[in-house]
């Protein structure tokens, strides 16, 4: 092959993507994520972590307390979100269904330091999102609540227990599995499958718009032509991937072995790109070839997905410093699957070549 035929493909195809409106669309998108990450992460931690809205909350809620104990009592008052209002159950509830109230919980006359076991019963609105942030601040009161009766009942132990230390973190759970369980994955492999896309449209567009004959007119061979549209499209994988760490560290997000992330996203789009240049040599229509692809795409991925060391999970694992050696296997695996595709697509796009567009 004639390298120098393959760049002026790649500058060719390089220089037209500004016309494509989808590409740039998706390359907006995925900036807009990027730049906004700390601001989306408020509000998509929240559906999977109502915890996360807590802290976010200045208001104090009204609370109906039914009991005699003072000990849950004190601690609502002390917590400075509840004003907490003593009162018989049934005008209570009652209350709390005029939405005059946004819980109501009730703690029998059981001492702290009792015998008998402490049954709280908390009364609350459903489907209400002041609901699901009263709960959830409700939920810390409670676990405190519950640390006092393990204090003051420790004497009953006939075991010690064991103390389990847990790492101080300034970030909360739900932000810690949206970063880097979603969205540092998210970000990175979709200008794989953009690219994969768009080497589909790059092989139709030849034969739709009739262009090929021409390029092969030149001395270009169609192997050529196909590896110069997929360098076009895989330079763009590392370029994307590199914007997005960057606009990632900039919103203080620490992110470990950039290197090798960005090495196991090349070598993972590179086999999506073959796949999807295969898919376009063979069908050479965009539509059917792109929902094939697509399929294809589908079904592969729910295949990887299947294994706990697939590339989404190892990407996580790298950007927090937790992998192992098992992340040079996956590479080498990566590494194995584009030579086999490699080799396919040349052999398919020098038998091609001597196809007619029709055939």
């Amino acid at each position: 092959m004639n390298f120098r035929n393959i760049f002026l493909v790649m500058k060719k195809d390089l220089s037209g993507l500004g016309k494509e409106r989808t590409i740039v669309l998706a390359i907006l998108l995925q900036l807009f994520v990027a730049l906004f990450s700390s601001f989306l992460m408020v509000g998509l931690t929240s559906m999977y972590d109502p915890s996360s809205l807590a802290r976010y909350s200045g208001v104090k809620y009204q609370v109906g307390y039914v009991g005699e104990s003072p000990d849950l009592r004190d601690l609502l008052q002390r917590s400075n979100q509840f004003q907490v209002y003593q009162m018989d159950l049934s005008t209570a509830v009652a209350a709390l269904t005029e939405r005059k109230l946004s819980a109501v919980v009730y703690v029998p006359d059981t001492g702290i330091d009792a015998d008998d076991p402490v049954k709280i019963t908390l009364y609350s609105l459903q489907n209400d999102i002041q609901s699901t942030i009263v709960n959830v601040q409700l939920k810390e009161v409670f676990l405190d609540y519950e640390e006092e009766l393990r204090q003051a009942r420790s004497g009953r132990l006939n075991l010690i227990p064991v103390t389990v230390e847990f790492p101080a973190s300034r970030s909360s759970p739900g932000f810690y599995e949206f970063i880097y369980g979603l969205l540092i994955p998210l970000l990175l492999f979709m200008p794989a499958i953009i690219s994969a896309a768009l080497i589909i449209d790059l092989v139709t567009e030849e034969y739709q718009h009739h262009t090929l004959e021409t390029l092969l007119s030149t001395p270009m061979t169609m192997a050529e032509v196909v590896w110069g549209k997929i360098a076009a499209c895989l330079v763009l994988v590392p370029v994307q991937a590199g914007t997005w760490l960057l606009l990632l560290a900039i919103n203080r997000i620490a992110i470990a072995n950039m290197v090798e992330i960005l090495l196991l996203v090349v070598t993972s789009s590179l086999v999506l790109i073959l796949i999807g240049a295969l898919t376009a040599l063979y069908y050479r229509e965009r539509t059917a070839a792109q929902f094939i692809f697509s399929t294809a795409v589908v079904v592969l991925m729910l295949l990887v997905l299947a294994f706990p060391r697939n590339p989404l999970n190892l990407i996580a694992l790298l950007a927090t410093d937790s992998a192992g050696m098992e992340q040079w296997g996956i590479l080498a695996g990566a590494l194995f699957m584009c030579g086999i595709l490699g080799f396919i697509t040349h052999a398919y796009s020098a038998k091609v070549s001597t196809r007619a567009p029709g055939e």
